[in-house]
């Protein structure tokens, strides 16, 4: 079966993708998307990482403000897309930097104002007398002011009923604020002349005289640069998607009624025909008209080597012209463009939820209330064991502050929106989330042959002349009669001829026999170029040398032509499609990942076997001769043998194969048939682009199931240790910060991906 997870039979029509802020954990999130999911004809995906909610609904049922409505209700602010952007990278980046920066402001006044309350708490030989109403002083506006975005979080969740990480360290702080405070003011802890001792663990003794200031602005510095490090490093971790999308061109200069016009490419239309002067960006997807130059396509593809294009050659959007002035129509603009088409994919990818995240979102979902329950528990439990009112006390702030579930709810979206963004810098777009636990899986790999191991284009690979025959005549004479063909064997043979020797003869008589070969009169001779058949029908044999020289080239795969004229066979010709530069080291590269590699092809045995000799898979692991049913049955009949079978083609006629493997690879166009049908899409056209795309899959999966074992152990682990009164709330809340810190820089090594491939291969298995 295909890999995708199956979707119901009744989808919603209409997709939306809201933009929301105000989430401050994946509490948040599971709250609005159980929201959403309450409206009639409304399927909903909150994703806290990208700030997006993923939204399938019927319009007849529900409207798109509806939707806003319903966010906002919930306490929190969402806004529609803008139209006039074709694909956006969530987290926004203004929005970010800005969430950052004010964290930031916060962070560089509260740290010199709660650094000297730690102190004067740990080193009593600091504390003189009086010393305690100076950290009040100093705490005060670290714990309010510093504090806020926690309490006003916590207190607009309290007013919708619902409880987030910030009601655990909103409670937390307060409670560690409101305590010392009262045993300043109605307990022993303000008398002049009073020193404390510090712990590590759990305060000993009635609580009445120990104050908790350090613990309650220290919590908040450590909260805050938590917080912010989370900030700045969501926003670098949509760095790669979002700066694909800006490298579109802004404007585009226009050739109407033989006028150039500068246009913003909002304004252009199908059918445009666009300007393109060296160094600039081609501002949509096209075809050329006039005009040879080199185009970067990196941008898209991730390969760095400029393609050369001519007259009908395709381009993309986003491309940059080399040296040469282009003139290039318009085929799709706007959210059409290829450009697009990889935002809207790879957002879409980033947005959606793999089956073990669903799993924390609704452990999440629980986990507050259930904390808050443990913290109560763990107060009237020690107060009960006679352990002391302070004991109890900062026992039950520490359980509170570690328990925050933050790390749990960024294990899988960081690693997600990191590993497609640099997948979308290396032109290799990952489908969704489910598609990384299905490269885990598979152990097969089927190879279609023509245009993924081969080029697909027929060349000319050699030619051979009859004993008194000049080789370059029977290029020259075939290569003119071949001209007038558009069959891709004599494309190949004339455009070898024009190469060679520029514009050719002209041809007079000019005839084609289907399937044989053409016939015509070049330079006054009568030249016959095609099948042995053809000629034999002539009553016209060949030369022993060049008969020799056909079956050498039939044995390797290749297609042999040969060439008469004046009543006698004068040359050979031999056609093949090549194989790709680095078609061998990629199938070696697929075998190092574990994957047992088998071609498959629609085209002869004997062509099929030379290509997989060539590349390095065994006769036994050789398919030929079938029609796309075929393909469609060779895999169904892995997977009944119990392969988990991974199909790469070209994504146009082997769409019914890719659609039934298990995992699907659509290699090198992009087109619409190779992303409906395949779970990953290689913008790259060389095979290499599939091992890397396994790769990447395969890590990205090995870092979420990382995060995910750091964010369970952490809870697991940390809570009954404060709940045992031997974990101080300081220490807590700085082991709380570092969990989410911990999460988000370990998915954040995605972002070195394929810099050594080397150091790669291994991962996943």
């Amino acid at each position: 079966m295909p890999s995708t997870a199956a979707e119901p039979a009744v989808e919603p029509p209409a997709t939306v993708e809201l933009t929301v802020d105000g989430m401050t954990c994946s509490s948040c999130a599971a709250r609005i998307e159980k929201r959403l999911n309450r409206l009639d004809g409304v399927r909903a995906s909150v994703n806290y990482a990208t700030e997006r909610a993923t939204i399938r609904y019927d319009p007849i049922q529900v409207a798109a403000s509806d939707l806003v409505d319903t966010v906002r209700a919930a306490g929190y602010q969402a806004y529609l897309p803008d139209p006039a952007v074709p694909g956006q990278a969530g987290p926004d980046g203004d929005s970010t930097y800005a969430e950052a920066a004010g964290l930031r402001r916060r962070l560089l006044a509260c740290v010199p104002l709660a650094l000297p309350v730690l102190v004067l708490a740990m080193v009593p030989s600091f504390q003189f007398d009086g010393w305690q109403w100076l950290s009040l002083a100093l705490a005060t506006p670290v714990v309010l002011w510093g504090g806020w975005p926690f309490h006003a979080a916590a207190a607009a969740n309290l007013r919708h009923r619902a409880t987030t990480m910030d009601t655990l360290v909103s409670l937390g702080v307060l409670a560690a604020y409101g305590w010392s405070l009262y045993a300043l003011v109605f307990g022993t802890a303000g008398d002049i002349g009073m020193r404390m001792r510090f712990d590590l663990g759990a305060s000993s003794g009635s609580g009445s005289g120990d104050i908790y200031l350090e613990i309650a602005s220290v919590v908040v510095v450590f909260l805050l640069t938590g917080r912010f490090l989370e900030a700045r490093a969501k926003r670098r971790s949509g760095a790669a998607l979002r700066t694909l999308l800006e490298l579109g061109a802004r404007d585009a200069v226009v050739l109407r009624d033989g006028v150039q016009t500068r246009v913003p490419v909002g304004e252009l239309a199908v059918g445009d025909t666009i300007v393109v002067r060296p160094g600039e960006k081609i501002a949509s997807d096209g075809i050329v008209l006039d005009g040879v130059s080199a185009v970067d396509a990196s941008l898209l593809t991730g390969e760095s080597v400029p393609v050369d294009v001519g007259p009908q050659h395709a381009v993309a959007g986003g491309s940059i012209n080399g040296a040469g002035r282009l003139l290039v129509q318009a085929t799709r603009v706007g959210a059409d463009t290829t450009l697009a088409q990889i935002g809207r994919l790879v957002t879409a990818a980033q947005s959606g939820k793999a089956p073990v995240q669903r799993l924390a979102d609704r452990i999440s979902a629980v986990f507050v209330p259930i904390v808050v329950l443990l913290a109560a528990v763990t107060l009237l439990a020690s107060l009960a064991a006679g352990q002391g009112s302070a004991r109890a006390f900062t026992a039950a702030v520490a359980v509170l502050i570690v328990a925050c579930p933050c790390a749990l709810g960024l294990a899988t979206p960081t690693a997600l929106l990191v590993g497609t963004g640099r997948g979308a810098q290396l032109g290799l777009l990952i489908k969704g989330p489910e598609v990384l636990e299905s490269t885990q899986r598979v152990d097969t790999v089927v190879l279609d042959k023509t245009g993924t191991v081969t080029t697909g284009r027929m060349t000319l690979h050699a030619v051979h002349a009859a004993p008194g025959t000049d080789p370059g005549e029977v290029l020259h004479l075939a290569g003119a009669l071949e001209h007038g063909s558009e069959h891709p064997i004599a494309v190949a043979i004339a455009d070898a001829a024009t190469q060679q020797y520029g514009p050719l003869p002209e041809v007079a008589a000019f005839t084609s026999a289907a399937g044989l070969g053409v016939r015509g009169t070049v330079i006054g001779h009568a030249v016959q170029v095609g099948r042995r058949a053809m000629l034999a029908e002539a009553g016209l044999q060949p030369a022993m040398k060049l008969e020799t020289a056909a079956r050498q080239a039939e044995s390797s795969g290749r297609t042999a032509v040969f060439a008469a004229w004046d009543g006698a066979i004068q040359g050979l010709l031999v056609v093949g499609d090549e194989v790709k530069a680095g078609s061998r080291e990629a199938v070696q590269e697929l075998r190092a990942l574990g994957l047992r590699p088998v071609l498959l092809t629609g085209d002869n045995l004997g062509a099929a076997l030379a290509v997989a000799t060539e590349v390095g898979i065994g006769p036994d692991a050789v398919t030929a001769e079938v029609l796309p049913d075929g393909k469609v049955a060779a895999i169904r009949a892995l997977q009944e043998h119990g392969a988990t079978v991974a199909m790469v083609g070209d994504g146009v006629n082997d769409a019914a194969a890719l659609a039934q493997a298990d995992l699907g690879l659509a290699m090198g166009s992009g087109s619409d048939v190779a992303i409906e049908a395949s779970d990953l899409t290689l913008m790259r056209g060389d095979l290499h682009a599939a091992a890397d795309a396994i790769r990447l899959a395969r890590r990205t999966l090995r870092t979420i199931q990382g995060n995910l074992f750091w964010a369970f152990a952490y809870n697991v682990v940390l809570i009954p240790v404060a709940a045992l009164g031997l974990l101080s709330p300081l220490l807590a809340g700085a082991a709380m910060a570092f969990s989410s810190v911990f999460v988000v820089t370990n998915s954040l090594r995605l972002r070195r991906f394929g810099r050594n491939r080397a150091t790669d291969v291994d991962i996943g298995q």
